[in-house]
């Protein structure tokens, strides 16, 4: 059993002083003055006076140690006691060497794998408690607002894409309704129901004004009206012939 402590630097690395000195200021306003969080690097140690940390290379592994308390890369701010662990120092061993293959240098992302996420697996190995939300809120904060706007814009896309299909399949139904309606042939004597023109007078008045199809007894009414006018005709083609051959019997 032994006491696991956790170190806390400012990072300022950046290689201008400028921009070093104001996150020194933009820690102590938003951790020190109103305690949202900050700009941190952080580290583990346990047995021994090194601390354990990860960060970026190009090959091999990103898990690294120094004297506690002493890396030259940034500014150190404060340290504190996250529990008692019960792992021995051989285990302890023994979770370095998995983390130092779980943890390439080349996997290191600002937003997503950093030192912090690193410190908090780790302590979650030896078993006590994780790092204090404010060290890595930023981080936290800034993977999850990418991850918002990738999400928008994966539905805004799906939106788009079923948008498409479905004006395609409206266009193909007019395209066969109206070829279906000028390719067709309307005798007088024929009904309405079920005729593409019909269909086509249907669905056009679902879109425009919202009307229903007319029903079974104003179609049969229609049809019976054509087949009147048909009749109709058929008597007047009569009554010409007569008139014009007077020996022909009525």
């Amino acid at each position: 059993m032994t006491e696991v402590r956790l170190h806390i630097y400012d990072v300022t690395n950046s290689g201008s002083d400028k921009t070093n000195s104001t996150i020194v200021q933009i820690n102590k306003i938003f951790k020190d003055g109103i305690g949202l969080g900050g700009i941190f690097h952080s580290a583990v140690q346990v047995y021994g006076e090194e601390e354990w940390s990860f960060g970026f290379c190009e090959q091999g592994s990103g898990v690294f140690s120094c004297p506690s308390g002493k890396n030259p890369m940034y500014t150190y701010r404060e340290s504190m006691v996250l529990g008692i662990t019960n792992s021995s120092k051989l285990n302890v061993n023994q979770i370095l060497q998995e983390l130092s293959r779980e943890w390439p240098g080349s996997s290191y992302d600002l937003l997503s794998k950093n030192c912090n996420h690193f410190c908090d697996e780790f302590c979650e190995r030896l078993g006590v408690q994780k790092l204090p939300g404010w060290v890595n809120r930023f981080a936290n904060a800034g993977d999850a607002a990418i991850e918002i706007a990738e999400n928008t814009a994966l539905r805004l896309r799906q939106a788009k894409t079923e948008i498409v299909s479905a004006s395609k399949v409206a266009y193909r139904f007019l395209v066969g309704v109206t070829s279906s309606s000028s390719g067709g042939n309307d005798s007088p004597g024929n009904s309405n129901r079920g005729s593409p023109r019909f269909q086509a007078a249907w669905f056009k008045n679902i879109i425009t004004t919202g009307a229903k199809p007319s029903s079974s007894s104003e179609i049969e009414t229609q049809g019976g009206s054509g087949f009147q006018n048909h009749r109709l005709q058929n008597s007047a083609q009569t009554m010409q012939q007569n008139f014009q051959d007077p020996q022909r019997s009525p």
